[in-house]
């Protein structure tokens, strides 16, 4: 049988590179129509040419979230709500709800290309769906419970220490390397053996086929449960937590617990959107351009996790942590009143600066690795 020459751009870090330059220009262009049309309806010309270009641009801003959130494994609503909360004055309610549904959307889609590229721990994944939608359920009922009481501070305080947790997490994967990305397990739990949480998958980045172990499945069901109380709470669904939980607290390889981290979000955050959706915080209008976003993006990210090294997804998946990081902690001090509200262009630079160090690190990535196969040789 004859082999397919596989064209280099579709391989890493070539297949990165494109993606992550691909995402700058379209967000930098969805920004844009975002600018133009504000400059618009604010003289007083909300056209039906507006108010499309508007659309448009939520589009391909979520395009941009979709592929960026599939191969970080963390759903759309991690970088979707943080945004939104920054950017614009809509109501906290709507955003929320409106979050949960991107960070619903981009998992389905996902999920399909996952099981036929083998990343996809059945088991596993059923039993943590059940504790994340519990958990999500609660979190989202507890914010529509407390968001007349709750206030500015209350809130505030909640959004700068998610942001604080999320950069503590961001350093711990940066220093974890490779233990991370293929954690070494010794010893599993009676409970774990039991529900046969081990597996096997084609590494399609080393053509091999790969045998994994899981451990304290018990721990990762009570992290996961209070993942999804946080997520359904905030709008933001929880992957940016449940990969770290399934990588981490049960020694899932980084890769899978990002594909399998999208099959988890895309049940549970259906279930946590119920609350939003009887409290009227679920605008359809608003929501169509953002779902429609999520299923472009989606198939383009799933197919890039698929191929890309797992040191690959570890940098993506820092990046990530730290711009939302960012996003919660100045959201969260604004709130508080200890400072003023941070300008666009300061969000939109954090985002190019961190999206550059990206492309860096992978540049240095490649040359490290093109060093040490010739010092081999």
């Amino acid at each position: 049988m004859k082999k397919i020459k596989q064209s280099k751009y579709l391989r890493s870090p070539q297949i990165e590179m494109i993606i992550l330059i691909v995402s700058v220009l379209l967000a930098y262009g969805g920004l844009a129509m975002l600018s133009v049309a504000s400059d618009a309806g604010a003289a007083g010309e909300m056209t039906i040419g507006t108010i499309a270009l508007i659309l448009f641009a939520f589009f391909m801003l979520s395009v941009v979230i979709a592929m960026l959130s599939v191969i970080a494994g963390i759903g759309g609503g991690v970088i979707f709500t943080p945004i939104m909360l920054a950017f614009t004055d809509i109501n906290s309610l709507v955003i929320r709800g409106t979050g949960l549904i991107v960070a619903m959307f981009s998992g389905p889609i996902s999920t399909g290309i996952f099981i036929r590229k083998g990343l996809v721990n059945y088991r596993l994944s059923l039993v943590m769906i059940l504790s994340q939608a519990l958990g999500a359920l609660a979190g989202a009922n507890l914010a529509i419970a407390t968001a007349a009481g709750a206030g500015e501070t209350g809130e505030g305080l909640m959004r700068f220490a998610l942001g604080v947790i999320l950069l503590m997490l961001a350093i711990y994967f940066l220093s974890g390397g490779k233990n991370l990305e293929w954690p070494a397990i010794k010893k599993v739990d009676k409970l774990t053996q039991n529900l046969k949480l081990d597996g096997q998958y084609y590494e399609e980045s080393e053509a091999v086929v790969k045998n994994y172990r899981v451990r304290r499945a018990p721990l990762g069901m009570v992290l996961v449960f209070f993942v999804g109380v946080l997520g359904g709470f905030f709008g933001m669904g929880g992957g940016w937590a449940i990969v770290p939980s399934l990588n981490l607290g049960m020694g899932l390889p980084l890769k899978l617990a990002a594909a399998n981290s999208n099959v988890i979000l895309a049940v549970g955050s259906g279930v946590s959107i119920w609350p939003y959706i009887f409290a009227g915080s679920v605008i359809p209008f608003f929501v169509l351009p953002w779902a429609t976003g999520q299923i472009v993006g989606g198939f383009i990210g799933a197919y890039v996790l698929a191929r890309i090294k797992v040191r690959i997804v570890r940098v993506i998946l820092i990046g990530v942590m730290i711009f939302t990081s960012f996003g919660l902690v100045t959201r969260g001090l604004e709130m508080l009143q200890i400072i003023g509200r941070t300008p666009a262009i300061v969000q939109v630079m954090f985002l190019l600066a961190t999206v550059l160090v990206v492309i860096v690190v992978l540049m240095l990535s490649k040359a490290r690795r093109g060093k040490d196969v010739s010092s081999r040789s």
